[in-house]
């Protein structure tokens, strides 16, 4: 059964940090292109960072450029997601996906296509 499952969800305060783990089962991650989604209360979905198979390159979002960094291991099957000084306004759902098909670079404008999501973990930053 292909699964992704998200850990490293919790309650921080402005200005910690938080490391985000995704972990695949059932699927050669190395083959996969991985991104990081979040959904905050009342808004839509948005791309966070997203990494190529073989990390041959990445993508952030403006708002977390030089805060978080994406990280992979293949032999793990695993992509990370080091957040820190963390903001209030990160506050929200911790998604992660992955297609064989698209670049970190394309992610952020095919959501709705992409192959494999997890459940979701929640990241609350207090004020």
């Amino acid at each position: 059964q292909v699964q992704l499952v998200e850990s490293g969800g919790g309650l921080v305060q402005h200005g910690g940090s938080l490391r985000l783990s995704c972990a695949a089962s059932g699927v050669a991650f190395g083959s996969y292109t991985v991104g990081w989604f979040r959904q905050a209360p009342g808004k839509e979905r948005e791309f966070v960072a997203g990494i190529n198979w073989g990390a041959t390159g990445t993508k952030y979002v403006d708002s977390v450029k030089g805060r978080f960094a994406i990280s992979r291991d293949d032999a793990k099957n695993t992509v990370d997601l080091q957040m820190n000084n963390l903001k209030p306004e990160d506050t929200a759902v911790y998604y992660c996906a992955a297609d064989k098909h698209v670049t970190a670079r394309a992610m952020d404008a095919v959501p709705g296509l992409l192959e494999l999501w997890g459940q979701g973990t929640l990241v609350t930053v207090s004020s």
